[in-house]
């Protein structure tokens, strides 16, 4: 899954090769979300990568929300984490999404290398792909992303 989202990535924003292959590390979920009436859902799982010592970290993800709609979305969200530091706390602390309620898209501002990213927190980016394609607005808020404990046992 993770291998095929970057190659879909790439086919879509092809300068987000270069940008993450040169981050300290990466991650890359699939996410099914769900509303009905009042209640937003999605559920997902995924993997992380240090680039640089290759070492993969599996993880979870939940979210949940309020907003009157209905339907399901189908879509990936990939992680580029520029620093050490960044991908360190991400691992180590999980991320929760409810914490960015104030997050900017600021794609020009780091030149091309992040055409199609947003900046979450300092030193991460997000892409978003959808089943239709790369998303204009990615949309974390209210998501928790977590170490998978039972498939990252010594």
């Amino acid at each position: 899954m993770a291998a095929q989202t970057l190659q879909d990535l790439y086919k879509l924003q092809p300068t987000s090769q270069a940008a993450i292959q040169k981050a300290s590390g990466y991650a890359v979920f699939n996410n099914m979300g769900t509303n009905l009436l009042l209640l937003s859902t999605a559920r997902g799982a995924g993997i992380a990568v240090n680039n640089k010592t290759r070492q993969e970290t599996f993880m979870k993800m939940i979210s949940a929300g309020a907003g009157l709609g209905i339907g399901v979305k189908d879509y990936r969200v990939i992680f580029l984490f520029e620093t050490g530091k960044a991908l360190a706390d991400f691992l180590n602390s999980g991320w929760s999404g409810s914490a960015q309620t104030d997050a900017a898209a600021k794609a020009g501002s780091k030149g091309e290398a992040y055409s199609g990213a947003v900046e979450v927190a300092p030193n991460v980016w997000v892409y978003q792909i959808t089943k239709n394609g790369l998303a204009l607005q990615v949309t974390l808020q209210g998501t928790k992303y977590y170490k998978d404990d039972d498939l990252n046992k010594p």
